[in-house]
Order: structure tokens, then sequence, then C-alpha cells
């Protein structure tokens, strides 16, 4: 092969450099839009799904969320007339978690998410019993699950937040759950609930340093 023809390899025909240039454009413009549909995507990866007519499905892995705080209110110190007798277990996904520690504020399309778990059985009529520990309560099994969903346009009247019932039950717990009357549950957050979240309960956690 003389120099001549080696020249004429090396050198990029017309062809070439126009592939190359279609190349290059479609980085510039579908990279980019593969980095908003990534970052649109890991948005969506914590927020909540909905069915097509609009039930919340059940969050998947909820348990490596950020666990919040687990207030207890037993049968026993309530006159055997506890709403909710068990622990209530309340998780956090850790993206929301996040943006709260660094506005104040959960962000739209926050789930908090509440497992209620069972005592041990008592053995003293405050329904406490004895362990390892000492005289107190001890968790049981897994009884329900409730939701809290933030999305200020789809709860317009429940002061942006929706509330799920996924049963008051043993696993396995129902699969998606349409969202409660405003009288079930965001009522009582409404008159009682600091800005529709009871965040004295989760402050430790929410706001450590």
């Amino acid at each position: 092969m003389n120099l001549n023809e080696q020249s004429k390899l090396a050198k990029p025909t017309f062809n070439t450099r126009r592939g190359l240039m279609a190349v290059l454009v479609a980085a510039t413009v579908f990279g980019g839009g593969v980095i908003r549909d990534a970052h649109a995507g890991s948005m969506s990866s914590w927020g909540p799904k909905w069915t097509g007519n609009g039930e919340l499905e059940l969050p998947a892995g909820y348990h490596t969320w950020v666990f919040l705080g687990s207030p207890l209110t037993p049968h026993a110190l309530n006159d055997g007339k506890a709403g909710f007798p068990e622990y209530h277990n309340v998780y956090i996904h850790p993206e929301a978690f996040k943006l709260y520690r660094k506005t104040g504020q959960f962000p739209e399309g926050t789930i908090l998410l509440k497992e209620l778990q069972l005592t041990m059985p008592g053995t003293h009529d405050d329904g406490s019993r004895v362990e390892a520990s000492g005289r107190g309560y001890f968790p049981a099994a897994r009884n329900g699950i409730d939701i809290a969903v933030k999305d200020g346009k789809r709860f317009k009247e429940t002061n942006g937040w929706g509330f799920f019932n996924f049963g008051h039950h043993a696993p396995p717990y129902a699969k998606t759950a349409a969202a409660a009357p405003k009288d079930a549950c965001a009522g009582c957050h409404i008159a009682n609930a600091d800005n529709m979240v009871f965040t004295k309960f989760y402050s430790p956690i929410l706001n450590a340093k």
C-alpha cells in the first residue's frame, strides 16, 4: 500500500463525517432527554403510584424506608376502647425525608406509611408484661396499614393530604385502596395535627442533627 492509499483510508469520507455528526446531535438532544427522564423516573420511584380509577397502590419495600417513630395507645390505658391499640410504626421514603430535612416541609408526593403492630399479650391489668429488659409493652404481629399522601391538587378539600386504609388485620394487606372520606381520617388531622401531620411524635427523627 502506497502513501497516497494510506492517506485516503485515514481521511474520513463525507458520509462518515455526516454519520458522526448525526451521532453527536443525537447524543446532545436525546442524551439531555434521557437525563431529564431519568430524573423524572427517580422522582416517580418514591412518589405514590395510582391505578386507572384513582386508587393508591401499596408501596413496596417500605420496611427499608426511614423509620420516624412508633406511638402506642393500648386498650388497657384507654378503658378498652383505643381507636388504634397497636404500635403505630411510621415510615417515610428516604428521598422525601431528605427534602423535608432541607426545607422543613413535606414535599408533594410524600407518603407517610403507618403499619400497625400488636403488643404481646399482657400479664398485668394495664396490658403490660415483664421481659428481660423490664416491665412494659412489646411488639408482636403486624396488624394493618394506613397511609397519608401529600398531593395538593388531588386532595384540595382535605388540606392537600389524602388518607388510605389497606386493612386493619394481619398481612397480606390490600394491594390498592381508595381515599377515605374526610370524616374518617382527615377531619381528625385537620382538628388536631400540626399542618395535617402529627410531627411532634416524629420530630426527634425528622429534625435530628
